[in-house]
């Protein structure tokens, strides 16, 4: 269970279809984003944008640009990201999709720290869609817009949205602990160290080197930890990421 709710964190949570080429090409994409081979599902995903190029699917189109723009938003290649997302053909979109395109947009204010922006995006969807689409989709929706309230300094937004994190999801699993950290962090609450620290033991077990990267470098800019224990989580954190073949991570984890 945590491995899976980790993954839903790290890529678009899409239904490829298996009969297509893109969908083939897309799903070893998402296995190898999982693994942390980056460089890899990156190489698998543009493969799959020419096969949904040729196969004259709009709509697998939409959903491996989304993928690819999760990609350069994870490596923090923002403007690339923007730009692969102004790509997507909003009017060949069915709801889920939608709300995937509205994530995914989400996402990157909130990489970008344009909270607001991101809270702006969240207030945009109507409530009786989120309501008929899959848990997966509806927790990965609702963590982004957590994270997003809490920067923004909306508290009563940021705890609904957790609270509906939990219930599409797994209060005990990864993704639910790593939404609640972001939100101590953001919200300058004395818990986010322990909140992190609990969510990389989960993202440990489930084997998620980029989660668990990426909390080494939120723990290492909290107040309240050691300059020892920091310069040893910095050094961590850019190792992992340098291995990862995700540079502008590594160099964030030195600064």
């Amino acid at each position: 269970m945590v491995k899976r709710l980790f993954a839903i964190a790290l890529f678009g949570f899409v239904t490829w279809s298996a009969a297509s080429e893109s969908g083939v090409l897309a799903s070893r994409a998402q296995a190898s984003l999982e693994n942390g081979k980056f460089a890899k599902a990156n190489g698998q995903l543009e493969r799959a944008l020419l096969a949904s190029r040729k196969e004259a699917d709009l709509l697998a189109e939409a959903r491996v640009l989304m993928g690819m723009a999760q990609i350069r938003t994870m490596s923090l290649d923002f403007d690339f990201a923007d730009s692969l997302l102004s790509l997507v053909r909003n009017e060949t979109l069915d709801e889920s999709s939608q709300v995937m395109l509205t994530r995914s947009k989400v996402a990157l204010a909130n990489a970008r720290e344009d909270y607001s922006a991101g809270a702006k995006l969240c207030g945009g969807v109507d409530e009786s869609v989120l309501k008929k689409l899959d848990d997966p989709l509806q927790g990965a929706f609702y963590s982004e817009c957590a994270i997003a309230a809490a920067g923004a300094r909306d508290a009563d937004d940021a705890d609904e949205y957790l609270k509906r994190v939990g219930k599409a999801l797994d209060k005990e699993g990864g993704f639910y602990a790593y939404t609640a950290a972001r939100i101590a962090d953001l919200s300058k609450n004395g818990e986010a160290d322990s909140l992190y620290q609990e969510a990389s033991k989960k993202s440990i077990q489930a084997n998620k080197s980029y989660m668990t990267a990426t909390i080494l470098y939120y723990r290492s800019q909290l107040k309240g930890v050691s300059e020892k224990e920091k310069a040893d989580m910095k050094l961590r954190c850019k190792n992992a990421f340098e291995l990862m073949g995700l540079p502008n991570n590594s160099k964030r984890c030195e600064e």
